[in-house]
C-alpha cells in the first residue's frame, strides 16, 4: 500500500529543550495508526510539526511525494492534512453550520465585490456550500443543530463538529489529538465506532494521539510509542503495550520491577 505521509528523522528543540529527536513514521493510505506515550513525550509537538505550526530543525515531512516540512500551516491544510485538538477549537460564537461553511471556503472562487454587491456568482456558490455543509452535519448527526451557536453544544457534539469541520477540508490525512479526552467509558465506545465510520466512509488515513488505550487497541493497526521526544517502541498495539520499555515509560522503574 502506498505511503501517504512520511516523517523522516525530524528533530525540534526549544531553547535547550529537545522536544522531538529523530522521530520517523510512515502512514499508509487507508490505515489508522496511533502515537502513544506519557505526558510530555513530544506527541503533540509531532502533530504541530506535521501541520506546520512549527518547522523541524532537521528531517523531512512528505505528503505523498510533496515535501511539506517548511510550508505554512494554511498551505499544508490545503495540501491535504487536517487535524483536531485535545482542547476543542471551534468558532464558538458562530453557528454550527457556519463552522462547516468556513472549512468549505476553499471550494469557492467568488470575489470580494461579488459578496459586496450580492451578485449571482456569490449567491449560487453560497447555496452549494450551504447544502454541502448540511450534508456533513447530517452525516455527523448535527443537522438539527445547524442554527445553534457552536459553543452551546454538548461536549461530545462539539467534538463531532470539530471532526466534521476537519473533514470538510477534504484531507488525505486526518490527525486526531486525544479525541477521547474527558470522555467516560460509554462515550469512548461511541467514539470508537464514530471514528470507524469515518474510516469506512472517507478515503483517508488517520493518525491518532490517545491516552485511552481502548481507542488505540480497537482502531489502530500500528503504534508508535514516544518518551522524552523519541520513539521507544513501534509495531502492532498488542506487542508494543507488552514491551518492558513501554511499561516502564508509563509506570516508572519501581513499579515494573515490583
Amino acid at each position: 500500500m502506498n505511503t501517504v505521509l512520511k516523517v523522516d528523522n525530524i528533530t525540534k528543540s526549544f531553547g535547550g529543550l529537545m522536544a522531538v529527536k529523530n522521530f520517523s513514521l510512515e502512514l499508509p493510505e487507508r490505515e489508522i495508526h496511533g502515537i502513544i506515550g506519557p505526558n510530555g513525550a513530544g506527541k503533540t509537538t509531532v502533530f504541530n510539526l506535521i501541520t506546520g505550526v512549527y518547522h523541524p530543525d532537521n528531517g523531512h515531512i512528505l505528503l505523498g511525494e510533496k515535501e511539506v516540512s517548511s510550508l505554512p500551516a494554511d498551505v499544508i491544510s490545503r495540501s491535504g492534512i487536517a487535524r483536531t485538538f485535545q482542547n476543542i477549537r471551534l468558532f464558538s460564537q458562530m453557528t454550527v453550520l457556519d463552522n462547516i461553511k468556513v472549512a468549505l471556503g476553499h471550494r469557492t472562487n467568488y470575489r470580494l465585490w461579488d459578496v459586496m454587491l450580492g451578485l449571482n456568482r456569490f449567491r449560487r456558490q453560497e447555496k452549494v456550500i450551504a447544502k454541502e455543509a448540511m450534508d456533513y452535519l447530517g452525516f455527523f448527526g448535527l443537522a438539527d443543530r445547524h442554527n445553534q451557536v457552536a459553543g452551546s453544544l454538548a461536549y461530545g457534539e462539539q467534538r463531532r463538529l470539530e471532526i466534521a469541520r476537519a473533514l470538510a477540508t477534504d484531507p488525505k490525512v486526518l490527525l486526531l489529538d486525544e479525541p477521547a479526552a474527558g470522555m467516560n467509558p460509554r462515550e469512548v465506545e461511541s467514539l470508537i465506532q464514530f471514528i470507524r465510520n469515518i474510516y469506512n466512509d472517507f478515503h483517508l488515513a488517520i493518525l491518532i494521539i490517545e491516552h485511552q488505550m481502548p481507542v488505540i487497541m480497537d482502531l489502530c493497526t500500528h503504534v508508535e510509542v514516544m518518551d522524552f521526544g523519541q520513539t521507544i517502541a513501534t509495531g502492532e498495539p498488542e506487542k508494543v503495550t507488552a514491551d518492558p520499555l513501554v511499561i516502564r515509560a508509563y509506570l516508572g522503574e519501581e513499579e515494573v520491577e515490583a
